[in-house]
């Protein structure tokens, strides 16, 4: 019999999380399948995962009725009972994860409020209530990683507050929330807090970028005045995503090996997280963003078709470290056609934010309908 893709890239101590939860998910048994047959270690969700599971189902009906006879009724509230729950709910079936581990997996992912992705303050207020309201050992509160995240991240990681920083495209924001991560693990220690169970991850989105390189590689195409220039822009499509990540995975080994991390005993490496790893565009292999990122000690988090793609037909050598040198070339033939990473990465994070906050709001507003409609039901 061959072995499961999934559980084998546990032998390179890759971790294969599902980027999916909702009350159906844990009520079917299907998450603990996955747990137990496929060997998925951890579960990611977000504003827009959630809007999913919550909108027009019936799933949620009674817990929502529940906290109306308690008294609740503000629509934000109401939310974060209904995702809480499942959130508690998950990390107990991950629980046995967490343990066999040693707290390397195991965790379930809930994101703060996505209008607040510029707001530190606010930010940090948000994930510690939800960390301590949770009270879970093997839960991570997702913060985006945007400029203003940054002292967040900082902050929160000094109180021993479990992170996974979302949103991350750049390069060199990614540098700067793994330089935030330290500077909070080294004023904890040096307040003689303990570091060995702070731990966290860094979300690397990927193939978001191949959707927006493309479609202005695309138009450098349409553009160009004669065949050998139109294959030439033509080869660079499908690359810039894979070549992004893999230069952000060559920083994190440098990082997590050099002397500054080392010098913290017993800190957890923040383990790098590829997110977006669905394929978007039909002419790329469904498994795409998983076979050509499989690396040491990193996670990729899977939408449901992805996870079933890669189990059916996905390989499992190790690809991180290939090509290293041509990724790092591409970039300036990118920018001799006019397109800049930087900007690219600039947009895709404004892009981001904007799409969850948009789902986070059209779920309060369903929340509040059906809240409403049970009211009235009653009254």
């Amino acid at each position: 019999m061959e072995t499961n893709p999934i559980k084998k890239l546990s032998e390179i101590n890759e971790s294969i999380w599902l980027d999916n939860l909702s009350r159906n998910l844990i009520d079917s048994g299907e998450l603990e399948r996955l747990i137990f047959e496929d060997g998925v270690t951890g579960v990611t969700s977000n504003p827009t995962i959630f809007q999913k599971a919550i909108s027009g189902s019936k799933d949620y009906n009674a817990s929502l009725r529940k906290l109306l006879e308690e008294g609740l009724r503000d629509e934000k509230e109401l939310f974060w009972r209904l995702a809480t729950e499942d959130v508690s709910r998950a990390a107990q079936l991950f629980w046995p994860v967490y343990l066999k581990s040693g707290g390397l997996d195991g965790y379930i992912s809930i994101e703060v409020s996505p209008d607040l992705a510029h707001d530190s303050e606010r930010t940090v207020a948000e994930a510690k209530r939800l960390f301590s309201g949770i009270g879970r050992k093997n839960i991570l509160i997702k913060v985006p990683g945007t400029k203003e995240g940054l002292a967040a991240i900082e902050e929160l990681t000094g109180e021993g507050v479990n992170i996974n920083v979302t949103l991350l495209f750049s390069v060199i924001r990614y540098e700067e929330v793994v330089d935030a991560y330290l500077r909070g693990l080294e004023k904890r220690f040096r307040m003689g807090k303990p570091i060995d169970e702070v731990v966290s991850v860094a979300s690397f989105f990927v193939s978001r970028v191949d959707t927006l390189v493309d479609k202005l590689l695309e138009a450098r195409m349409a553009a160009a005045g004669s065949e050998d220039e139109k294959q030439k822009i033509k080869s660079l499509m499908g690359k810039a995503a894979v070549a992004n990540a893999k230069l952000a995975y060559k920083k994190y080994r440098e990082t997590f090996s050099a002397e500054r991390f080392r010098s913290l005993p017993k800190a957890r490496v923040q383990r790098i997280l590829w997110g977006s790893t669905g394929t978007k565009n039909p002419a790329y292999s469904d498994v795409k963003y998983v076979e050509e990122l499989i690396g040491y000690d990193s996670i990729n988090t899977l939408p449901d078709s992805t996870l079933k793609a890669f189990r059916d037909h996905g390989r499992t050598q190790v690809t991180i470290d290939k090509g290293v040198k041509e990724a790092e070339s591409l970039f300036p033939q990118l920018k001799e056609l006019g397109i800049d990473i930087d900007r690219v990465t600039e947009d895709l994070e404004k892009e981001g934010v904007k799409l969850f906050s948009d789902s986070f709001f059209a779920l309060l507003k369903e929340i509040a309908q059906k809240r409403d409609s049970f009211l009235a039901e009653k009254g």
